[in-house]
């Protein structure tokens, strides 16, 4: 496995896809206190963030900058949950081609700063949304634990 695969899809903590996998719509709308947010607003925040990443999407990063950083209502559907976990897992895809090529990971995202750089801060940022998404997934015991 390379390092960008273990960064983005199963190393170090549970596949990214199974963290996201068999939810219902009531569970990913249950907000366990006034202070979390829902798995849903935890998956919609993660991969908007992404988005921007991985596609260089301009004018979500212009929404994002102005303050829209979480979902402005929850789905209304489960389809529109399985969409967005959909989206999420393209999105990881199109984060690993970025590094199937040296020159891709070269491209100047900022003055200074490469795509490189932004995969490994949005490595991160995932890391840390995921392991939320674990944690409420565990309160509501909605978390199979692995032997």
């Amino acid at each position: 496995m390379s390092k960008w695969g273990h960064l983005f899809k199963d190393g170090e903590f549970a596949p990214r896809e199974r963290i996201v996998a068999g939810l219902t719509l009531e569970q990913v709308t249950r907000r366990p206190s006034a202070q979390s947010h829902t798995i849903y607003e935890e998956l919609w925040h993660t991969n908007r963030w992404q988005s921007i990443i991985v596609n260089r999407d301009e004018a979500l990063y212009e929404e994002w900058q102005k303050g829209r950083v979480y979902p402005d209502a929850p789905p209304a559907s489960q389809e529109e949950w399985e969409a967005l976990v959909a989206e999420f897992l393209a999105g990881i895809e199109k984060a690993l081609w970025w590094t199937e090529s040296p020159e891709r990971l070269r491209h100047e995202t900022d003055p200074g700063h490469t795509m490189a750089d932004a995969l490994v801060s949005l490595a991160a940022h995932t890391a840390h949304h995921l392991g939320k998404i674990v944690a409420l997934r565990q309160f509501m015991d909605a978390w199979e634990r692995e032997p």
